[in-house]
């Protein structure tokens, strides 16, 4: 078994303003430090729109679509962009999470990264918002249960912000249970503890300004380890946000470079026992660009190592 990795040169086509952190350089960051690397290298497809429509609205779809545009930049909340090439962007970041579905459920990978943006945590049901456009990992984890017949999912958010977006996408299905480790208070606000889902299947863990790697560890192995075990889930995603590095710009968690090759070798640990090493990890934040792509690679060698 071998670790796949999907991505797509589209994805360089979702320009944002000068400046801005979710640039087209992280991308490239993150595929320079994955050079060399015995991977499966897959193209991301074109999502359809099925796909999209497993967590959106029609009106949602049909607003991201009417907003692209032809020539220069159009604003669509403080801070989310779409430039000419972005939906294309979108649409290959929604067909390579699924993509990476199908080829984890026909044993043609052991697990995969999807390193595709725009990402997708924030993306509510009918709202873009904090740089995403679509709930990329959501609707994976919707595609895995729908198409492949699976009982239950879970998702693994380590992102520094709280996916908004996959907690809302989610709020009803039973069969997903969503855990989420973020900075709070920071952006985008949401996240309480006491926010659970319609099956109390939602768990929020609000982290200290300052959290480190090993109180972060501590948390891993006493409860995102045991919750998610005893959940069963047949397959497990993972929200791979790496701005809990310690040099990222936007939060003040205190996580270092090898904690997230740790965290994924306990999370891929975790999945060997329950689902058969069925891991999809999707790229999410991180915009200090050494440390996103040092911290990716740490991420994608835990899993290469694991799906030997």
């Amino acid at each position: 078994m071998t670790t796949a990795l999907i991505t797509h040169d589209d994805c360089h086509g979702h320009v944002t303003p000068d400046g801005h952190p979710e640039q087209v350089a992280r991308l490239h960051e993150v595929l320079r430090a994955l050079e060399g690397k015995d991977l499966l290298r897959v193209e991301a497809p074109m999502a359809e729109d099925a796909h999209i429509l497993l967590c959106h609205p029609q009106a949602h779809l049909d607003a991201i679509r009417a907003a692209a545009p032809e020539t220069g930049a159009v604003q669509l909340d403080a801070d989310t962009w779409m430039s000419p090439g972005s939906l294309q962007a979108a649409y290959r970041a929604v067909g390579g999470a699924v993509k990476a579905v199908d080829l984890v459920m026909a044993g043609e990978a052991g697990n995969a990264f999807v390193a595709t943006r725009p990402p997708g945590h924030h993306a509510e049901k009918a709202s873009p918002m904090g740089f995403c456009l679509f709930g990329n990992v959501a609707i994976a984890a919707k595609h895995a249960l729908e198409a492949h017949g699976l009982s239950r999912v879970a998702i693994v958010d380590f992102d520094v912000h709280h996916g908004n977006g996959t907690q809302d996408l989610l709020w009803d299905e039973a069969r997903a249970h969503f855990v989420s480790t973020h900075q709070m208070p920071l952006y985008p606000g949401t996240g309480a503890q006491q926010d659970r889902g319609a099956h109390g299947q939602i768990t929020n863990i609000p982290l200290s300004a300052g959290t480190d790697g090993g109180l972060y560890r501590k948390i891993l192995s006493n409860r995102i380890i045991p919750l998610v075990e005893a959940f069963e889930p047949e397959m497990i995603f993972l929200s791979a946000g790496f701005d809990a590095h310690k040099d990222d710009p936007l939060a003040s968690i205190e996580l270092a470079t090898e904690d997230f090759g740790w965290i994924t070798a306990e999370l891929a640990a975790l999945a060997a026992r329950v689902c058969d090493g069925r891991v999809v990890s999707c790229l999410e934040g991180g915009y200090n660009l050494p440390a996103l792509g040092a911290s990716a690679a740490a991420h994608v060698d835990a899993l290469m190592a694991a799906a030997r």
